[in-house]
């Protein structure tokens, strides 16, 4: 029964990971029409309203150790999808959508510093082949890191904190009432920076209602409503494997829809992320055992 969850769990977190790739192409085109903060505030209490109201019960018997964790992690909830969407604003949907499934490579070492626990030498290639990527993807003619690059990868750290917290709350914590605690915590964030670095808004364009509302329903209020319930029948670590393949779905749709440039570059750049992304969470087990296997099957009985 726990195998059959755990399996739920990961079809589940698969859907979001489709949901969030789509994401990047829909937030990039709806910075034509709105600001980053404004579309951060308008998605998140948007969400907030709609979960408020659906678990409204639940939400109300939450106690002060609920709200704590859920603004905790709401803190780390703003604070990658803030510097995400801004930096979206100086690089490409592809690009972004690939470094910031570098998360992944972090979250060991964000458990290390919880539970004492140090990575093992696949994590450590992990982390050189990452930032190799990183590199290839990012780095310019003149050797500067962008700065649409440099946000996306402190998204990167924060989104790692978030996964991580999650993982650390929701055993001993109602995974619905975290999750409508932290939207609230990141829609009131996203607000107050919304009215104090950006220009009050008198008008809200067609293009960016829909992106909003998609944003807000589909991105935020399903998706991390699924994560957080799935997140309570598997690791951190299996679910950041599985999240990241937000950036192929990403990286896919940008080009298909936003007819982003496909480069040599760019292609090596996103293999290495990935190989560092499968070694960080496979430790290529799948092949020592088709070694193994294929051992097996060549070894004669003697009589």
């Amino acid at each position: 029964m726990k195998e059959k969850s755990s399996i739920y769990a990961d079809f589940s977190l698969l859907i979001v990971a489709i949901i969030w790739g789509s994401g990047f192409v829909v937030t990039k085109n709806s910075l034509n029409h709105i600001t980053p903060y404004y579309l951060l505030a308008f998605r998140f209490m948007i969400s907030f309203f709609l979960m408020g109201i659906v678990f409204f019960k639940r939400l109300r018997k939450a106690k002060l150790k609920d709200w704590k964790a859920g603004f905790l992690i709401g803190i780390f909830l703003f604070g990658g999808f803030a510097t995400q969407t801004v930096g979206l604003n100086y690089t490409t949907a592809g690009k972004q959508a690939f470094i910031t499934a570098t998360n992944v490579v972090m979250v060991p070492f964000i458990y290390w510093a919880i539970s004492k626990k140090r990575p093992d030498i696949y994590e450590v290639i992990a982390v050189f082949l990452c930032f190799t990527g990183i590199g290839i993807l990012s780095f310019e003619s003149n050797l500067r890191f962008g700065y649409g690059e440099f946000l996306t990868f402190i998204c990167a750290i924060f989104f790692a904190l978030h996964i991580s917290t999650i993982g650390y709350f929701s055993k001993d914590h109602d995974p619905i009432v975290l999750s409508v605690i932290q939207i609230l915590a990141a829609g009131i964030l996203s607000t107050i920076f919304a009215l104090l670095f950006e220009p009050r808004i008198t008008k809200v364009s067609n293009e960016a209602v829909f992106s909003i509302l998609y944003l807000a329903i589909f991105g935020t209020l399903i998706a991390f409503l699924v994560q957080n319930i799935a997140q309570k029948y598997t690791s951190s670590t299996h679910t950041a494997i599985i999240l990241s393949l937000e950036s192929v779905f990403g990286g896919i749709m940008a080009l298909i829809f936003l007819k982003e440039p496909f480069t040599i570059r760019f292609l090596i750049g996103c293999i290495a992320i990935l190989i560092s992304i499968l070694t960080t969470e496979t430790k290529w087990d799948f092949l020592k055992k088709n070694i193994e296997q294929n051992n097996n099957s060549g070894k004669v009985k003697r009589v």
